[in-house]
């Protein structure tokens, strides 16, 4: 393989992981995904791309004609397959035809194959919090991660915070790895009042509601969101509601639990999952975001909210701070009290909403998904370079 600097670049066959590319069902690594090798492979029509699909995919995802698609089985969905599936189907792939890279921008990686690879590890929670996910998925992550990123000619990650994060817990040198930040969507924008009025008609019963987006799990935070607006409206006694959007990932007892036990829980609104055009103007309508998990590698929902003109409270731990800068109430996400201040003070003053979304105008400008896909293909061409 010839290999030219500044992207003069002699045709190079790059192959794909692929597998959370699934329809209607895209969460925020599916969204990386997307969005970054929508850009990429249409920005870099000189080279040849393999997706690797674990089930039948949609034609929506091949996105150019310098991609060629390829299905292969068993379809990865439980720590058994994902073994399977990547030291096995994709390692005996790999090996066989030789491609110049294999990106995957869910980490996972195949410990067997012979070429480069580039590993986009977004947060490594589990490290931290490893009763946030199920026993058998913990100890593939705990087992294989450590693996992945030691195998790795390169790792992109998507904040400063989990760059460190990644570098501290298995000792891989800060300059193997590439900060890509995440982007939005550019659907998402503020909205008409007269149709803001018809959102919160459908869902909140027209009332003015705060809002959390995300798959509903334990480090999200559920918990104390559920207790955090229990006790704003004791002191309030208003109308407002909590909307959450979110499929239930891993509903556990505990939030189970704290939901039931809730004073005010017909005041919580369960949307599931929401198409696109409808989470635009949910989020657009909303009195604020109300995003407070404990962990996070990046919390896409921060700039969605900026983006449509919505205030933002977030957690003032991991990459949070990072990522919302000035431009939202930072709270203790351990802290009931410090999460029902922050809805207070939003609720009843406008002026520090007007601010937010001020901040946030200005914030949003630091990410674009054109700016993600850059800085990722920026670290394709250095782990080529390796």
């Amino acid at each position: 393989m010839i290999f030219y600097v500044n992207s003069f670049l002699q045709i190079m066959e790059i192959v794909v992981n692929t597998r959370l590319l699934l329809k209607n069902k895209l969460e925020g690594i599916g969204w990386f995904t997307l969005e970054t090798l929508k850009r990429i492979t249409n920005n870099h029509p000189e080279h040849h791309f393999i997706f690797l699909f674990d089930r039948d995919f949609d034609e929506e995802f091949i996105f150019s004609d310098n991609i060629t698609p390829l299905i292969l089985s068993p379809p990865a969905r439980h720590p058994f397959l994902f073994y399977w599936w990547f030291e096995f189907s994709v390692a005996n792939f790999l090996n066989k035809y030789n491609p110049d890279l294999f990106l995957s921008p869910d980490g996972y990686l195949s410990l067997k194959a012979n070429c480069k690879q580039l590993a986009v590890i977004h947060d490594i929670n589990f490290e931290h919090h490893p009763k946030d996910v199920s026993w058998l998925v913990r100890k593939y992550y705990k087992h294989f991660f450590p693996k992945f990123a030691g195998k790795a000619s390169r790792i992109a990650t998507v904040s400063e915070f989990s760059k460190k994060d990644i570098t501290n817990c298995y000792k891989i040198s800060p300059n193997n790895i590439d900060v890509v930040y995440n982007g939005c969507n550019e659907l998402y924008k503020p909205i008409s009042a007269e149709l803001q009025n018809a959102t919160r008609k459908m869902f909140s019963k027209n009332c003015d509601y705060f809002l959390f987006v995300g798959a509903l799990q334990p480090r999200k935070n559920i918990s104390r969101l559920f207790e955090a607006f229990d006790k704003f409206k004791a002191i309030e006694k208003s109308d407002v509601k909590l909307v959450i959007v979110g499929e239930k990932y891993r509903w556990t007892a505990e939030i189970k639990s704290t939901y039931i036990n809730m004073t005010f829980k017909e005041d919580v609104v369960f949307t599931g999952r929401l198409s696109t055009e409808d989470l635009h103007h949910v989020i657009a309508s909303a009195l604020a975001m109300t995003y407070i998990p404990y962990f996070e590698g990046f919390g896409i929902p921060i700039i969605e909210a900026m983006n449509c003109d919505t205030p933002v409270i977030t957690s003032n731990i991991t990459s949070m701070p990072e990522v919302a800068g000035d431009a939202a109430l930072l709270v203790d996400p351990f802290s009931v009290d410090s999460i029902s201040s922050a809805m207070l003070y939003l609720y009843k003053d406008e002026a520090m909403r007007n601010t937010l979304i001020e901040k946030g105008r200005t914030r949003k400008l630091d990410f674009s998904w054109d700016k993600t896909a850059h800085a990722l293909w920026n670290s394709i061409e250095k782990t080529m370079l390796s």
